[in-house]
């Protein structure tokens, strides 16, 4: 293992994106090469086990492999708060959720302070923002922006424009999202670079699926998680949690059981679950589309009368099918910007991102949802096709506070030293990085809240992770990621541990003090 002491910081080759060539054989000045361009694409807790580049269980993603396939394919790239709102603001701030003041989705993000889109816009880029946005406040640094009100709606969705005006669009989501940034694309002002953000509402929660693709996976059985009916032994925060599918999905809210006789019941949002799939939120064809496929499900499902592990069982695969349902229509629309971009000529000068703003989980320890510091919703997909960079996997370990360092890399531009992120730049162009971090922060805050995931904060380096849970409880837990990959078996305070607890523990407060968390003095590490 690497020594935990070891610095955090790396160097920074930082080339510039513009620059002039001289001919060694000649005095003739080469032309200056074009500014990069940026596409960044982000969806909503897409976990990396429903990528086909990373686990080929469960669904064939061919436009998101493209990605990784033609660019880098990161297999250590986390998270800083396993949260929307958060992880958003960790992303476009390049700082850790106490710095950038958005802990939790309650707060409202500051849009006066620095972002890399607004040091973009500075330094001669035209920047866009479409999509998910949900930090309450209006984008800032932006020349165009056309987003989603809170969570947004899968059918007919209804944007904001900079204007504040609200037009309700008519069709799918992920859909509509593509055409905007398509269109914003082929109207830009060609004589300047352009970074674009890209956000998809997909696949967050309820998933719902676009009508062509309803019937997909309606005959396959999916494996169940090895520890789909994990205990909790040992994980006190585990054991308070309430995200669990067999308890906690809603099978009216979440299942779409919502049958017109309101006989089917479990409690969970139900009044919610009739207003979307029985409201005036779909147009006629849609419902038409929506009732053909459910009717006959919620049918069976009255008629089968399950409860136990059966019921729990049929909950994920239901859970499951509608979730990658909306993951193809993601990877088809990741397709159609490709093509465009291929067709434009604009692929060799143009990087492109894919990422989720945090991992899920697809059944493991019997849940949904995010918000833990375990490895299903800390780490996240990460796919970066840089033109003329490396192919291949990269390992080091990288965080959503890096994006907007690499991409000022990228242009030229010195990150400012606020930015608790790093470039990755190096790593994209397969260049050394001797200097690289050995270790991770993690802090989530919100607690009390849905799901009821308790406060915790912790480090993980390339083998190990300590976490420390505290407020209403005070529990610490320690993994050994190579021996215990799947986190059941905590090993803190067991014999034989000592040294690596020590040696962790003097990591952790070393990051809290690097990065000036708070917490350190209200919870001081011996």
């Amino acid at each position: 293992m690497s020594k935990l002491t070891s610095t955090l910081l790396y160097s920074l080759t930082g080339a510039a994106a513009i620059a002039s060539l001289s001919s060694c054989k000649s005095n003739k000045q080469a032309e200056p090469q074009k500014p990069m361009n940026v596409i960044y694409i982000m969806s909503d807790d897409h976990s990396y086990q429903t990528i086909s580049a990373y686990d080929q269980r469960y669904i064939h993603t061919p436009n998101i492999d493209r990605i990784g396939n033609e660019g880098v394919r990161f297999t250590n790239s986390f998270v800083a708060n396993s949260i929307s709102g958060p992880s958003r603001a960790c992303m476009l701030t390049g700082k850790h959720s106490h710095a950038n003041g958005f802990i939790n989705n309650s707060t409202t993000f500051n849009g006066d302070q620095l972002t890399f889109p607004k040091l973009l816009q500075q330094n001669g880029y035209q920047t866009a923002m479409i999509g998910k946005w949900h930090l309450v406040s209006d984008p800032q640094g932006f020349d165009y922006w056309e987003i989603l009100p809170g969570q947004g709606d899968y059918y007919n969705p209804t944007f904001i424009q900079m204007n504040g005006e609200k037009i309700q669009e008519e069709g799918y989501a992920t859909n509509i999202i593509t055409d905007k940034a398509i269109n914003w694309i082929e109207n830009r002002d060609e004589s300047k670079p352009f970074c674009m953000l890209l956000h998809h509402k997909a696949p967050h929660r309820t998933w719902m699926p676009d009508t062509c693709d309803l019937e997909l996976f309606a005959d396959k059985t999916f494996p169940l998680p090895e520890n789909f009916y994990d205990n909790y032994e040992g994980r006190l925060a585990a054991q308070k949690q309430e995200m669990s599918i067999a308890k906690n999905m809603g099978l009216v809210y979440d299942l779409k059981m919502a049958d017109k006789e309101k006989e089917i019941s479990d409690g969970i949002y139900e009044y919610w679950g009739h207003e979307m799939y029985n409201g005036n939120r779909m147009n006629p064809a849609q419902k038409a589309a929506w009732d053909a496929h459910y009717a006959p499900i919620i049918e069976k499902f009255k008629k089968d009368k399950l409860t136990g592990k059966a019921l729990a069982e049929w909950k994920f695969q239901q859970y499951m099918r509608d979730y990658l349902r909306v993951i193809t229509s993601v990877d088809r629309n990741i397709g159609r910007v490709l093509d465009y971009l291929e067709e434009k000529g604009l692929l060799e000068n143009t990087m492109i991102v894919y990422t989720s703003d945090q991992g899920f989980y697809m059944g493991e320890h019997g849940w949904f949802d995010k918000r833990f510091m375990y490895e299903e919703s800390f780490r996240t997909p990460l796919l970066v096709r840089l033109p003329g960079g490396k192919k291949g996997d990269v390992a080091q370990l990288v965080q959503n506070i890096d994006y907007g360092p690499t991409i000022l890399d990228l242009a030229g531009i010195e990150k400012p030293e606020e930015m608790h992120g790093e470039s990755f730049l190096p790593l994209l162009k397969g260049e050394e990085a001797p200097e690289w971090r050995n270790s991770l922060y993690y802090h989530f805050y919100e607690y009390p809240a849905e799901h009821a995931v308790c406060r915790h904060f912790g480090v993980r380096t390339d083998r190990y992770k300590l976490i420390h849970f505290y407020n209403d409880i005070d529990s610490w837990e320690l993994f050994d990621l190579q021996e215990d990959p799947s986190e059941m078996n905590n090993l803190y305070g067991k014999p034989g541990t000592e040294e690596i607890t020590k040696e962790l523990k003097a990591e952790l407060k070393r990051l809290q003090e690097y990065y000036d968390d708070p917490i350190r003095k209200e919870f001081v590490i011996e």
